[in-house]
């Protein structure tokens, strides 16, 4: 298995991971335009774990330059519990501290309790917070 950055070959492959994690998507949240406005702002902060020429994991990470972020972590179910998930935010960690990162945030979908687990496992912890969105422009 190789781990490196997203290159623009990898299109494909990370749009379909992305399908197959989530078939039905918000409007706002269509694979496709996610990846495409990633690449037209910060477009290091993606990683890919490929596997016999599939792409089996992702990470895409951001910086605002006070706080990081960890935006997604998708690792296929054939490929899961191999430490996959692990390497891939190990390094965008290490990009972000690169970058002058000193803080990291993620969210978690409430009930996913086995991707807190592994948070967790990597030294995340809950913090006391309340999340809030509001959708912009329609």
């Amino acid at each position: 298995m190789d781990i490196r950055s997203y290159k623009p070959e990898d299109r494909g492959g990370v749009i379909r991971l992305w399908q197959e994690d989530d078939p039905n998507p918000a409007p706002w949240n269509k694979a496709a335009d996610i990846l495409d406005n990633k690449q037209s702002y910060q477009p290091g902060l993606i990683f890919v774990v490929e596997d016999s020429g599939a792409i089996v994991g992702t990470v895409m990470a951001g910086y605002d330059g006070r706080r990081g972020w960890i935006y997604s972590v998708v690792v296929t179910p054939t490929h899961r519990r191999k430490g996959i998930a692990s390497k891939l935010l190990a390094l965008a960690e290490k990009e972000l501290v690169s970058l002058g990162c000193t803080k990291l945030n993620l969210q978690v979908r409430d009930g996913n309790e086995g991707a807190v687990k592994l948070y967790e496992s990597l030294g995340y912890c809950v913090e006391p917070r309340v999340s809030m969105g509001k959708r912009l422009g329609g």
